[in-house]
């Protein structure tokens, strides 16, 4: 005979009743504003207001360079910049031999749950020891087909600007079980984790345009993971970026809220959690602030992570922004069938083909 039915878990009713409310009313074509440039200035604001950390323009990058190895083809450097008036990072520099100036990309690194290394995990390490080295060469196997993505961008061309977010690296380590901790402490101090990357991502690329080095018009941010997150979201805040990938985080948020999903966990979330930015705006209808400009989003089918109905929830919506502008063109979405949450040699070289015929 069968049991009494499971108890559904506590807050299932109310978790239900919110989710039905998001309406999104500001995003595109459901907002009063018909005219697109318009919304996008609207929307911007609107996710600027959400942040809970000042904008940072005004504060000088002072910047510091440290001449490494001399890579295949390229210069290496260390850098160290004032991102925001109280934080001052350390990050890889990147420069093909030759006469620039050069096309450039914001390399923006993933999340994973592993905080000994962060701009490590793009761009070979030349200094941090041979325990640093050891675990970004083993990370670049895991997810990076043993590359290291910094490195052959370099070798094409491209100047590759990666940096330190707050808990990875030089930053950290946090720790998985110490990223609420730092969430919180933020909220108590009126400010955001999630905001704060954003400002800072967004002051890295105006970094990285104004060098004298990179060609300002050819400015690309590209991530994977997390940093696919944050490239998108980079676009979509400055005029700084020309064109973004994403690879392995795209979906709608109502998908992503699944009880028992990593969004609903804590921890790791607070990297992306914008406070009461939901009740405005969809993921992809901040995403679409960045049309009509070109960007290529990229999922595994096979990736645990995001389901293929979010991901076909977002990839519609983003493509009824590019294609209202009349971009349709300029946007490559993809739910690649052989792929999991990985950013193999295969889906590289795709990109950075890509990239090429863009910039």
């Amino acid at each position: 005979m069968p049991g009494p039915e499971p108890e559904p878990p506590a807050g299932a009713d109310l978790h239900r009743a919110l989710l039905d409310e998001l309406r999104f009313p500001l995003a595109w074509g459901t907002a009063p504003e018909r005219d697109f440039a318009a919304w996008r200035r609207v929307a911007r604001r609107t996710v600027e207001d959400h942040l809970l950390v000042d904008d940072q323009q005004g504060v000088p990058y002072a910047p510091e360079f440290t001449d490494g190895p001399e890579g295949d083809g390229y210069r290496r450097q260390t850098v160290a910049l004032s991102l925001t008036r109280h934080t001052r990072v350390r990050g890889s520099l990147l420069t093909p031999h030759g006469t620039g100036p050069f096309p450039a990309v914001l390399l923006l690194h993933d999340h994973g749950g592993r905080f000994d290394i962060g701009r490590e995990k793009c761009v070979r390490p030349w200094d941090g020891g041979p325990a640093r080295l050891a675990s970004a060469e083993e990370w670049a196997r895991r997810h990076f087909s043993g590359r290291f993505p910094g490195d052959e961008l370099a070798r094409r061309g491209y100047a590759v600007l990666c940096l330190d977010a707050l808990g990875w690296g030089d930053r950290g380590p946090v720790g998985y079980e110490r990223q609420q901790a730092l969430a919180a402490h933020l909220f108590h101090l009126g400010s955001s984790l999630a905001g704060l990357m954003a400002r800072e991502d967004v002051r890295a690329a105006g970094f990285l345009a104004g060098l004298d080095r990179v060609d300002a018009r050819r400015v690309a941010a590209l991530g994977f993971s997390l940093g696919g997150y944050r490239a998108w979201q980079t676009a979509a805040l400055t005029e700084d970026v020309a064109a973004a990938v994403c690879v392995a985080w795209t979906t709608g948020l109502k998908e992503m809220l699944a009880p028992g999903g990593n969004a609903l966990r804590g921890q790791s979330a607070y990297y992306t959690l914008h406070p009461g930015l939901s009740r405005y705006l969809d993921l992809p209808d901040v995403a679409g602030i960045a049309a009509p400009r070109p960007m290529y989003f990229l999922t595994g089918a096979r990736d645990p992570l995001f389901t293929p109905e979010g991901v076909s929830v977002a990839y519609a919506k983003l493509r009824a922004v590019w294609e209202s502008c009349g971009a349709g063109d300029r946007l490559r979405t993809e739910l690649r069938p052989d792929t999991a949450h990985e950013f193999t040699a295969p889906v590289q070289d795709d990109v950075f083909a890509w990239l090429d015929s863009v910039l």
